[in-house]
């Protein structure tokens, strides 16, 4: 994990496959996607170009609200975001902000240390199965 909490984790696929990979995860496992910004078709409407770059927005109230709750200042990093980004090398990456590392940056206390936990650990697991394929989707 890098100093500022960014979690980058490599995909074996290209960027569309990964994109659609973790979206397919992030409903298997029940939660809502609520937004996807294409940055690189952004940059594309106004004659610029960017290899492709696409945020996606997503959560469950159920389990953001405990942090809010205990930090509401936490509401500015939620819900979960994951970029899914291509280097100049060809390489797609998702990447992501550390929940334990949102928590801390706000200030958070001990009552939402097991939700933070649990997203964290989901959040891990959606990555991972988005960019590596273990455990296989359905």
């Amino acid at each position: 994990m890098a100093a500022d909490g960014l979690i980058s984790v490599k995909s074996q696929y290209q960027p569309q496959e990964t994109l659609a990979r973790l979206e397919a995860t992030i409903s298997e496992r029940g939660l809502t996607v609520f937004a996807r910004v294409d940055h690189a078709a952004g940059a594309a409407q106004v004659g610029l170009s960017l290899r492709p770059t696409v945020l996606v927005i997503f959560g469950n109230p159920k389990a953001g609200t405990p942090l809010m709750q205990s930090v509401q200042t936490a509401g500015i990093d939620l819900p979960l975001r994951v970029l899914v980004w291509q280097d100049a090398d060809g390489s797609t990456w998702l990447s992501y902000y550390d929940v334990a590392w949102i928590a801390g940056h706000h200030g958070a206390g001990a009552e939402a240390k097991a939700a933070v936990a649990r997203m964290s650990t989901a959040l891990q697991a959606i990555a991972s199965q988005a960019a590596e394929g273990w455990p296989p989707t359905k």
